[in-house]
Parts: structure tokens; sequence; C-alpha cells
């Protein structure tokens, strides 16, 4: 597994992270994937407090309780249930995140979080408030570092600029190139890591059948999946052909997977020791159809 320093912190991430919310109901299966993980060298896990209301913090404190120093531990911020547990509501309020943190903190079964992120945002949020609300939290050493999840130009650039943040999620894959016109030079400018989710679509682009996504119809998801495909090869899988477009991306530290089974699992770290995709392999990617671009929040 390689590992790359995550933007302006101390974090030294795995270039695989996992995506913790794909996780199952049943506890022993999550602990032997998430145990499995480690032992593969997958060391950034990436949960919320909205997952599972609570409860997948819950399940990965109790296998990370035991391999605290071994693994990065990221959660986010931001959506609060509501008084009568029918759903949630968006608060970036300061009073709310440090008072939310302490939750966090206790399902997780640790005394600081290695990233603490918010997990949304507008361009209408008192962000100054928010931010304040992150550095209180640093100081009093309850998170090493923040970021934000986002796909939100505008707010990224917000924050990009009046923060301190360290890393920016955000959905990224020859399916969504959004991120390319404005957002990822500036993160690698400015050096803030970029943890990119849903670099597979859905499984779009490694088996499953094409229907649309965003702004592309079932003809162009087919034609991006058969482009996938094609360069794929006999050299590596389907995944690790739409995990290195990612991840061939200069200002992408670590793409963060979803994984739900030990065969997932392995089809992701392959991508650890899979041939690095051509200049050539890449043109042909990027051009089996047209790029998108964010139309709102821009």
């Amino acid at each position: 597994m390689e590992y790359r320093v995550l933007g302006k912190s101390a974090l030294t991430v795995s270039r695989i992270g996992f995506g913790c919310m794909s996780l199952g109901q049943n506890d022993a299966d999550n602990s032997r994937l998430l145990l499995a993980a480690i032992e593969k060298g997958i060391n950034f896990f990436d949960t919320a407090d909205l997952y599972g209301k609570g409860q997948n913090e819950i399940t990965v404190g109790q296998v990370m309780k035991e391999k605290r120093k071994d693994v990065i531990l990221a959660t986010k911020v931001g959506n609060q249930l509501k008084a009568d547990g029918s759903g949630w509501i968006w608060n970036p309020r300061k009073e709310y995140i440090l008072s939310a943190v302490n939750n966090s903190l206790q399902r997780l079964q640790t005394d600081y979080i290695d990233l603490y992120q918010l997990h949304g945002g507008t361009i209408e949020d008192n962000i100054d408030e928010t931010i304040d609300a992150f550095n209180t939290l640093q100081q009093q050493g309850k998170i090493r570092f923040y970021g934000i999840s986002s796909i939100r130009p505008n707010v990224i650039r917000s924050y990009a600029y009046r923060s301190s943040i360290a890393a920016v999620m955000m959905q990224y894959s020859l399916l969504d190139r959004r991120p390319e016109e404005n957002c990822l030079d500036l993160l690698l400018d400015k050096n803030i890591g970029v943890l990119a989710r849903g670099s597979l679509a859905g499984g779009l682009l490694v088996n499953k059948p094409a229907k649309k996504y965003l702004n592309y119809n079932e003809d162009a998801v087919k034609q991006a999946a058969d482009s996938v495909n094609s360069v794929s090869g006999k050299k590596r899988g389907n995944t690790q052909t739409s995990l290195q477009f990612v991840l061939q991306q200069p200002a992408i530290t670590s793409a963060i997977v979803g994984i739900r089974t030990i065969e997932q699992l392995d089809e992701a770290i392959k991508t650890a020791d899979s041939p690095l995709l051509t200049q050539q392999e890449m043109f042909l990617l990027q051009n089996s159809i047209p790029r998108n671009y964010y139309k709102e929040h821009r």
C-alpha cells in the first residue's frame, strides 16, 4: 500500500481509504472486514454521525479501540437529529459542533478524532463561526485536523481561503469530473488534501448495468464503462482502472471506497500493485465521454 501526507496535516493516509457507510448490520462481519482492511494496509477509515443515527460510529469504534494507534479515524458533523428521531436538520453552528463532537468521541471510544469534517455546507452558513468551532476543538485536543465534505465550489473556495482545513472530501470519477474545472487546481495550490469518494460511480464503471448518472444518459454511461473495460484489458481489472484514473490526478490524496465484502476489499487493494495508466490510456478515458461541469453553487 502507498501512503501520502494529507495536505498540510501530519496525517499520512493510505491511498485507498475505507468508506464505512457501506458497512452492514452484522457486527461480526463488520469486524472481520475492518480488521482485514487494516491487515492489508488501509489505515484511513471514514464515518459520520449521520450514518445509522450514530450506529456506524459505534460499529467502527468497537473495532478500532484496540487498533487506535494504527489507524486514522475521520468522522463528520453538521446534521442534527431531530428530537423525535424522524430525520435531520442542517446545523453548522458552533454550539452544536462543540456538543456533537463529544457524542462522536464516545461512540468511537476514543479521546481524539484525527480528521473532523463538516458534512456539507452552504454559502449562506456563518462560515467564520463554523471555522471558529473547529479551531476551538483543535485547541482543546479533541480533534487533530479538520476539513469539509462538499461538492459546492463556492463553499470549497470559502473554506480554502478563510480556514486551515486539511482536506476536502468530494465526489470524483470518470463519470463525475466536475471538480476539475475550478476545485482541484485550487486545492492543490493551497496544499489541501482531496479525498475522492464515488470513484467507481456506484459500480457503474465496474460491473453494474448502465443507467442514468448525473447528466449522463444510459448510452453515455455504457460508453464510459466500455472505455474502462477496454483500457483494463488483461493488465488490470475495471476497479483498478477506475481508481487509478482518480489517484493519478495530482490533487487527489486518497480514494475513499465503499467496501461491503472481502472480495471488494481485495479488488480495491489490488490498485496499489496495478500498472499505472499510461498517458494514452488516460487520454482515451478522458475523451470517452464529454466532461461534465457544475451547474449550481459556482
